[in-house]
């Protein structure tokens, strides 16, 4: 059983690796639930994630010999940056398996840390079979990134901190992928006070502990689909399964969707990058059927590249109706585009596009179709344009955006 004792043993061992991420309070948030929101930044991390913390506690706790045979993991990417660091600062060689669908800004980072990078397979589950494999030709060590009591040990100590900054905390939420990070935070929560909640957040592409817990054993998922690459992972770890059994009070899943407006949320609110999975705590706050408690939602990592966060800027601003695409019939004559143009113009609203089909029908003197995007301030903003084009006498109809 993981004691009290290890936390703080590992909580003093870690802080040799990891940044001081003191709680942010929410203010908008907490007015958007009626909670007490906190932020708990592990996107701040040196590493850009909380993996450094288990990674460079397991590690401190193989023999020499261990070490010296040099170290391997699976990873989508931020265990890797943390294994990667964590051995330059031992002096270890490190060897790292990644899907090859790990962002771009994650391989190079954990290039950057010295450690040998192998792309192979689509998830980690594909990646983590072939790492063992490797491990058992060339002897390595294997270092698990969640399915692992020490590694578990070293990402609880962020409930540590927690409870040192705010000793009253009602519910904690955590991300989970393989369930290392929940295993770590929920034990520890409850050894330092029984009455905590502490909630699981998991995409609902890839929901392997839900049903995991509903089946009352460890089930692998046929396969995974979400955009929160951190936590796509169809098998939670065996090892831990118990620790979530007893520890976590429940799980709430979320859509991609939601991920996409949450990461607009928290930039534009509290002017941080925080990658998909480490926006689950967050997209969670609206499901979580309380008032008036002290939350603090763990914000994973912040490894994301800029080609995935301009598409999700996109998708967010097209999922608050702040960008969107309306599609009108007109006569193919002089002035009639002007027309249009004025319309909108009056209403505020911005066109950033425009498309025009000459050939949608057969007169085209009777009808031409043109296509406008628009920037606009959100939903009431944008019903406002659109009444006002079918007051002129268009019937303007809300396509698809493709920017």
């Amino acid at each position: 059983m993981l004691t009290l004792r290890e936390f703080e043993e590992a909580s003093e061992i870690v802080k040799r690796v990891t940044n001081e991420t003191k709680l942010i309070y929410s203010d908008y948030f907490s007015e958007k639930t009626g909670n007490k929101i906190y932020l708990k930044p592990e996107n701040m991390q040196f590493t850009g994630a909380y993996k450094v913390r288990g990674a460079y506690y397991k590690i401190s706790t193989l023999t020499d010999e261990e070490r010296k045979k040099g170290l391997i993991t699976a990873s989508a990417g931020n265990h890797a940056q943390g294994v990667a660091y964590a051995a330059k600062c031992f002096g270890v060689k490190a060897t790292i398996v990644m899907p090859t669908t790990t962002p771009l800004i994650k391989v190079n980072r954990t290039k950057g840390y010295g450690a040998d990078v192998v792309l192979y397979g689509d998830v980690y589950d594909e990646a983590c079979t072939h790492a063992y494999n490797l491990a058992k030709e060339h002897g390595y060590t294997f270092i698990h990134p969640f399915d692992d009591s020490a590694v578990a040990t070293g990402q609880g100590t962020i409930a540590m901190e927690i409870f040192k900054e705010l000793p009253l905390v009602d519910y904690i939420l955590v991300p989970i992928g393989g369930g290392g990070l929940a295993t770590g935070v929920s034990t520890l929560a409850k050894l330092l006070n029984p009455k905590i909640k502490v909630i699981g957040v998991e995409p609902a592409g890839a929901n392997c502990l839900q049903e995991s817990l509903k089946a009352g054993q460890v089930v692998t998922l046929p396969g995974v689909n979400t955009i929160a690459d951190g936590t796509a992972v169809k098998t939670p770890g065996k090892e831990i399964f118990p620790y979530l059994q007893k520890n976590l009070d429940d799980i709430i899943t979320v859509q991609d969707e939601d991920l996409v407006t949450a990461f607009l949320d928290m930039v534009e609110n509290h002017k941080m990058v925080v990658e998909n999975s480490g926006l689950l705590t967050v997209a969670a706050l609206k499901d979580l059927q309380v008032t008036d408690k002290k939350v603090v939602s763990v914000l994973s990592g912040g490894n994301m590249d800029v080609i995935t966060m301009s598409s999700v800027v996109q998708q967010g601003l097209i999922l608050r109706d702040r960008i969107f695409t309306v599609s009108v019939l007109l006569p193919d004559k002089p002035g009639e585009l002007s027309r249009v143009s004025n319309v909108i113009a009056l209403e505020n609203g911005n066109v950033i596009k425009l498309e025009h089909n000459q050939f949608v029908s057969i007169n085209r003197n009777a009808a031409v179709e043109l296509r406008i995007t628009l920037e606009a301030f959100g939903t009431e903003h944008k019903e406002k344009i659109i009444k006002a084009l079918e007051t002129e006498g268009y019937q303007p109809k809300v396509v698809r955006t493709n920017i």
